[in-house]
């Protein structure tokens, strides 16, 4: 066993090694011998361990990300597959293949109205081609649940087994395509135009972003999804199998065959004294109470604690940003994109040492206006306890003039 674990580890050295040179700019073409003469099959797990310590060992996640389609595309022939990698219907990784297979057929199809658009002459009529290229890319826009699956869902049971880098990287790859759908979509809206200048928008701005999907769905494929299968328990997948339908899907639904294993353990309640109340120093609320009091509350909560780790978040049907329970436990770090994640630690460092005690944001959201706080949390010493987060859809509040001072009501909100 111990010969097994040294030929892996030199294995990844060697890969790690190489990887490097790539990032340094020898040419794909000079590389590509070597790894095959050197290094021979690899498995998607030793590409994610390879990440990973390029990671612990100073590389900034944004020049991995810079570099990591062109190690999908010199490894993509030396990566082995698993023994298995068949799973039940329904399975968590049935439904992001199946996923992957819809938007590449998205995907092609958007394509074959690029090509029809590129055909027409400067007088040819360009409606027909845009309106196909508007109703795929709408429905492209469906990655977003896939991606928020992903990310709050698989990267968070991926942490558990010490595996962060590759998480990180591919998050960040997901907001490039996130961006560039965007881009198109937006570029879409334009009014009248000719034909040549909506050639122009194809090329420069629908095309780049249909390859940055498809990239991400070989990165899935060939080292995601085996990885994961790799790595998770039965009862992990059986986690995210019973978070994801809070998320949603793209583009198709889940099989229903799968059957996840039963939980392990319960979920724990909130401790309470023995008469079944929480007690504070201002009054005692049940937990029923409580629940209902967080899930009612016109702005979304969460806690992270004085080690950074996600210890809470209030639930309702309202929510400005998803959250799901898979964050519980997880530093929060974790749960952003790499873009942002140096605004949060500056905020957290700020917090702990006591410089400020407050930071906010605000944001337009379609059609929303949008305030985010945040709030050091400390005990009756000063003591930094955690920071809170507190975002509110503040479109309406904005909007008040003048004065109410008698009784009207407003139709109800279903929760």
């Amino acid at each position: 066993m111990s010969e097994l674990i040294d030929n892996r580890a030199q294995h990844r050295r060697q890969l790690k090694e190489i990887i490097k040179r790539l990032h340094a700019g020898e040419p794909e073409e000079a590389i590509r011998p070597l790894l095959r003469t050197l290094v021979g099959e690899t498995t998607s797990a030793e590409i994610g361990a390879m990440e990973q310590e390029l990671i612990a060992e100073g590389m900034a996640v944004e020049e991995i990300m810079g570099m990591c389609d062109l190690h999908r595309q010199v490894l993509s022939d030396l990566i082995a597959e698993p023994a298995s990698t068949d799973v039940p219907p329904g399975h968590p990784v049935d439904t992001f293949r199946h996923e992957n297979a819809a938007l590449t057929a998205e995907i092609a199809a958007a394509r074959g109205s690029l090509a029809a658009l590129a055909a027409l002459t400067n007088d040819g009529d360009p409606t027909a081609a845009v309106a196909d290229l508007r109703a795929h890319v709408a429905r492209l826009m469906e990655v977003e649940r896939h991606y928020e699956r992903k990310e709050q869902l698989l990267f968070s049971l991926l942490e558990r087994h010490d595996v962060s880098g590759p998480s990180k990287v591919m998050w960040g790859k997901d907001d490039e395509a996130r961006g560039l759908l965007k881009a198109a979509r937006d570029a879409l809206q334009a009014g009248e135009a000719t034909a040549a200048e909506w050639q122009l928008v194809g090329r420069e701005v629908i095309a780049p972003a249909l390859a940055a999907l498809e990239e991400m769905i070989a990165k899935e494929e060939k080292i995601l999804l085996p990885m994961s299968l790799e790595l998770l328990t039965e009862q992990e997948w059986a986690e995210i199998w019973r978070q994801s339908p809070d998320i949603g899907w793209c583009l198709v639904e889940p099989a229903t065959e799968y059957r996840p294993p039963d939980p392990v353990r319960p979920e724990q309640p909130i401790a309470v004294p023995a008469e079944g109340e929480i007690v504070f120093a201002s009054g005692a609320l049940s937990v029923a109470q409580l629940e209902a009091l967080f899930r009612y509350l016109p702005v979304d909560l969460t806690f992270v604690d004085a080690e950074d780790r996600v210890r809470f978040f209030s639930e309702g049907p309202r929510r400005i940003f998803q959250r799901s329970p898979a964050i519980i436990g997880r530093d929060v770090q974790h749960c952003h994109p790499p873009k942002s994640v140096h605004v949060v630690e500056k905020i957290l460092a700020d917090f702990k040492a006591g410089r400020q005690d407050g930071a906010e944001f605000w944001i337009q959201m379609a059609e929303r206006f949008v305030y985010i706080r945040y709030f050091a949390v400390r005990d009756a010493e000063r003591r930094y306890l955690g920071t809170l987060e507190v975002t509110q859809d503040v479109t309406g509040i904005r909007q008040l003039e003048g004065e109410r001072r008698l009784l009207q009501y407003e139709a109800p909100a279903a929760l």
